[in-house]
């Protein structure tokens, strides 16, 4: 272990006198070894919180002023020098959520054994070696957001004003700028990767980093992506969601036996047909259909996401996630999950409109917590004495003060990254089991980003997985995404089948 020397120096107030010790990087690198089949693979990991800076506000010049103390761990392979491997910035969402998800359960080069849905982990929880890490082929570097994992504002700074979606913004994109700089890896491919949330920060960064100061990224991977939030709201007068979210409905009712005998590509494909041909005219007509048509439609509608044809039409044809989630096993005393739809739990009331908490996030969240804790101390010893906050809803209110009377999105940003970098490509990542960012209303906003047709049809790639929100919690699923991670940061064009053929 080698800890990076760090030298605290007083700040000093604007009348001269000193003041409290100004904050310091705490850093510590420590070297590792992954035995892969083709060899070793040496790499350090570097763990800590850094301070960043932002110049004095005003005309008189002055040095910069701490106002972040952002952790992140970086992973760097040994044994090669060049200096234009690609780098991996990655990062969960929430907002609230640090990055222990993505850190343990997909990119890291130890992963958390979680389950999967129906046998998830008990304790003692345990990490594995993660022999399809990104580590082999990009250096990785995972950043918690502010108030999230060890992320906290300096002494005496305020941890709100970075609780909104363009501060966040700012902050992540400074923290690159800071690590390109430290590292010397300015000619580096830069890749963004976020999850949920994280595909938001991961757009708005990216165009951030291009129109602020000219960084082009390679590459942005949008996993379980949300840029358009109109399109998953259930707001009065906004008919979006309901449309998106049937097709993920049909899947989660497929995974449950409601569609018995069927394949579940067959069953997301006549889903989406219908979400996109009939389903919106039935709504906009409202009560100028007659009996006959509610009742057509309700049963329609009933067959597809395995629902009581009575319940949708007491429901005006329109199905809002969570009271879904709360019905579909309500025979059978169950709720299933948000995160993930292959998840269930029992129900904590027989008639309970919505389901009382998330059984995906119940079951897998304990053993990423464990473990985590576990890791940063024992494998990086790296420890402090502020709890590393896994969800915070510390975040809360999150600010969103940009978008008002229009809908938050960054469909745009995205859009104006890529006819900005011509040379960026984009990899997005879809659960058909998400009843969080369903995948229909992400196909949606990506089919009318502001692009030519053949930048949508060359640069954007699409892939599908048999499980939720956290796909990677499925095997067969994060197999086929940490191969297709590969082969987007490499800029391999290999076919690989996904999941999404499955039963």
């Amino acid at each position: 272990m080698n800890a990076q020397p760090t030298t605290p120096s007083p700040e000093v107030d604007s009348d001269g006198s000193s003041a409290s010790p100004a904050p310091e990087d705490h850093l510590v690198t420590t070297l590792h070894s992954l035995t892969l089949p083709d060899g070793p693979l040496d790499y350090t990991a570097t763990a800590g919180t850094v301070v960043l800076r932002e110049e004095p506000e005003g005309e008189e010049y002055g040095r910069g002023a701490a106002y972040a103390e952002l952790f992140s761990v970086s992973y760097l392979a040994q044994g090669t020098d060049d200096p234009q491997r690609p780098v991996m910035f990655a990062f969960n969402g929430g907002p609230g959520a640090s990055t222990v998800w993505l850190h343990l359960g997909l990119l890291g080069p130890r992963r958390v054994d979680s389950g999967d849905a129906g046998s998830p982990a008990a304790p003692p929880h345990q990490l594995v070696d993660n022999h399809e890490t990104i580590l082999r082929h990009a250096d990785l570097v995972v950043v918690d957001a502010m108030t999230t994992g060890y992320s906290r504002p300096a002494p005496g700074a305020k941890p709100a004003r970075h609780h909104g979606l363009t501060a966040d913004r700012d902050l992540i994109a400074a923290f690159v700028i800071d690590w390109l700089t430290r590292n010397q890896r300015w000619t580096s491919p830069i890749h963004l990767a976020g999850e949920s949330y994280g595909t938001t920060r991961a757009s708005a960064v990216a165009a951030h980093l291009m129109d602020r100061y000219y960084v082009a990224v390679a590459g942005v991977v949008l996993i379980s992506p949300v840029l358009d939030f109109g399109t998953i709201s259930f707001d009065p007068g906004n008919d979006s969601p309901y449309v998106h979210y049937l097709p993920t409905y049909a899947a989660i009712a497929h995974a449950h036996g409601k569609h018995e005998g069927r394949l579940l590509q067959d069953v997301v494909d006549e889903a989406e047909a219908f979400a996109e041909q009939e389903y919106p005219a039935l709504l906009a007509a409202g009560l100028r259909l007659s009996s006959e048509q509610v009742q057509e439609a309700s049963a329609r509608i009933g067959a597809l996401i395995g629902i009581d044809p009575e319940w949708v039409e007491r429901a005006n044809l329109r199905v809002e996630h969570l009271a879904f989630l709360a019905e579909l096993l309500r025979d059978q005393g169950l709720v299933t999950g948000r995160i993930d739809g292959r998840f269930t739990a029992p129900a904590g009331a027989g008639n309970a409109a919505t389901m009382e908490t998330d059984p995906s996030i119940d079951q897998l969240a304990p053993s990423y917590t464990a473990t985590i804790n576990q890791y940063l101390r024992t494998e990086l010893d790296f420890s402090s004495d502020v709890v590393y906050e896994i969800m915070s809803g510390r975040v809360h209110p999150w600010s969103y003060k940009d978008f008002e009377n229009r809908s938050v999105e960054v469909a745009s940003d995205l859009s104006r990254l890529l006819r900005k970098s011509p040379h960026t490509t984009v990899l997005v990542s879809h659960g058909y089991h998400d009843a969080a960012t369903p995948f229909h209303a992400s196909e949606h906003v990506l089919a009318q980003l502001a692009i030519p047709r053949e930048d949508y049809a060359e640069r954007i790639r699409i892939e599908y997985y048999e499980a939720g929100h956290m796909m990677y919690c499925h095997e067969p699923s994060r197999l086929a995404l940490s191969q297709h991670l590969a082969e987007f940061v490499t800029g391999e064009d290999s076919a690989v089948e996904t999941t999404s053929d499955g039963d």
